[in-house]
């Protein structure tokens, strides 16, 4: 059933239109919401996770040991074979596919505190199979043992990471919604740097010892979830919806720095959500309902912030050190770059946390992308004139990349996608858009090997010229798609979304809050 407008988009001019009251410090939105905060940082010890798979399922491919367990000869030197570098490339977003959905519905059955219980302990038995996947005897067995060990990984870091977002973005006051979803790119990087600490420092290492001890160091990184949950108090949209109010304003206790503002928070969320449930009578809140009516639009928005990363080259930059190996950098330099790399990310990162309460999400977005394509089609061209100097370029090339869409667009689509989904709807939207991460990850890390490696496409530094195509691809949507919801409260931006407010005029139109 489809929703009514609850407000007619105002014509009058702009003097007679009464302003906004000005957003609120992130300064005094801190000292306001300590707790919130610390909850937040402590949740993100799973999106640490998240970063160390990825550099570590995308980085123990350049140790000569494993390539030697794992890999064959080519002109007498070790590689991995494309086929099997996609697919554990592929692995860990495919088995996401899978666990975006199920953490939808593991949410909203069983809350947002047992999904990421579930999701560690899986996560333990994945780094499990990862472990022994050297011990059989036929190479191919091998290889498919770690595959499946990536595959449950992808599983669970999915589940964790989807439920991880749509907690803060439920419990987060307007004005730190963008800052703290900053940290996703954030502590991937710092999940990703530490990684790749772990995998240099293991190359000298003989033996299989090398590269076990980097499936191994991931166990205490899958425990971390599990011991946040102890201590998390559990959703408070969560329980209302359960009609468990009495544990509802425990948990808002928890989370509030006084009882008062406990009170009155609940009080505020149990009138928002019978809100939402009244125009949505007759809907049940699942996956078909996020593509119905105006929800559909919303969906979309969120499915297309989590496409940015792939767009803006991510799969790539996630491989930084086996492909600057390809182009013609010699392996320990290589790892160098890639710490390198992700310390400007790191740099970059912590910026975004002051650069999203100054600017908005789509103008961050814009620039960012518009800096990168330059930035992809200088490599591309260097790419036709193979030689030292294209393969030091390439890796600067990936060094601007990764500090300007750590500035903006990377965290940017974190705070668009965590902000466009309606209430009733948040789980499951969420684990839409983390399946359109998955997919999206599946395709390019499927695709990328075969574009770059020398046993089959051979492009190497070339494959810039494809990746300026997807960041216009990225500018163009993010112009007609998505709208400016910065410091908008959730009520807003349902105003505006059930108003039918075009993109373009999200950030300048009043919500009814503000016309009364």
């Amino acid at each position: 059933m489809e929703r009514k407008a609850p407000f007619e988009e105002q014509v009058s001019s702009p003097a007679t239109q009464p302003s906004p009251p000005p957003p609120q410090s992130l300064l005094s939105s801190i000292k306001q919401s300590p707790k919130i905060l610390c909850y937040c940082v402590a949740l993100s010890s799973g999106i640490l996770l998240f970063g160390y798979d990825l550099v570590i399922v995308g980085n123990v491919s350049s140790m000569p040991e494993f390539q030697r367990d794992f890999g064959r000869r080519l002109h007498g030197k070790l590689i991995i074979p494309s086929v099997w570098l996609s697919l554990w490339d592929i692995a860990s977003p495919l088995g996401g596919l899978f666990g975006s959905l199920a953490a939808g519905n593991i949410q909203d059955r069983l809350g947002r505190r047992f999904c990421l219980a579930f999701a560690s302990t899986i996560s333990a038995v994945a780094v499990a199979i990862a472990y022994v996947s050297n011990l059989p005897d036929e190479i191919d067995a091998r290889r498919a043992v770690f595959f499946i060990g990536k595959l449950v990984q992808g599983f669970a870091v999915h589940i964790i990471t989807c439920t991880t977002q749509t907690y803060m973005s439920e419990i987060l006051p307007a004005i730190l919604r963008g800052p703290v979803l900053a940290f996703f790119p954030l502590f991937t990087l710092l999940g990703q740097l530490i990684g790749s600490v772990v995998v240099y420092e293991s190359l000298d290492i003989g033996g299989t010892r090398g590269y076990m001890n980097c499936f191994i160091s991931q166990w205490p990184f899958s425990a971390l979830p599990l011991l946040v949950t102890l201590l998390l108090p559990e959703s408070p949209t969560y329980l209302i919806r359960k009609e468990r109010i009495s544990a509802a304003r425990k948990s808002l206790s928890r989370l509030n720095s006084t009882s008062i503002e406990a009170d009155k928070n609940l009080e505020r969320l149990r009138e928002f959500i019978e809100k939402e449930d009244q125009e949505a009578i007759g809907s049940a809140a699942g996956y078909r309902d996020s593509l119905r009516g105006i929800d559909r639009r919303r969906t979309m928005i969120v499915v297309f912030a989590n496409l940015i990363p792939s767009l803006f080259g991510l799969p790539l930059l996630s491989k930084c050190s086996y492909y600057l190996q390809i182009v013609g950098m010699k392996p320990h330099r290589s790892f160098v770059f890639l710490q390198v790399g992700i310390a400007l990310g790191l740099v970059a990162n912590l910026l975004s946390m002051w650069t999203l309460t100054i600017f908005g999400r789509v103008p961050l977005i814009l620039a960012s992308l518009g800096v990168s394509t330059f930035a992809w089609l200088g490599m591309g061209i260097a790419g036709c004139f193979p030689g030292t100097v294209s393969t030091w370029y390439t890796g600067f090339t990936m060094f601007v990349i990764i500090t300007v869409c750590g500035i903006g667009a990377w965290p940017a689509s974190y705070a668009v996608g965590a902000e466009a989904s309606s209430l009733r709807l948040r789980a499951k939207t969420q684990g839409l858009g983390w399946f359109v991460t998955g997919l999206s990850s599946t395709v390019f890390n499927l695709v990328l090997p075969y574009m770059f490696n020398p046993d089959e496409g051979n492009l190497r530094a070339k494959t810039g010229f494809v990746f300026v195509g997807f960041c216009i691809l990225g500018l163009t949507g993010t112009w007609f798609l998505v709208p400016e919801m910065k410091d908008r409260m959730p009520i807003e931006i349902d105003d505006m979304f059930e108003a039918g407010t075009p993109a373009r005029r999200f950030r300048n139109q009043l919500s009814s809050l503000h016309i009364a």
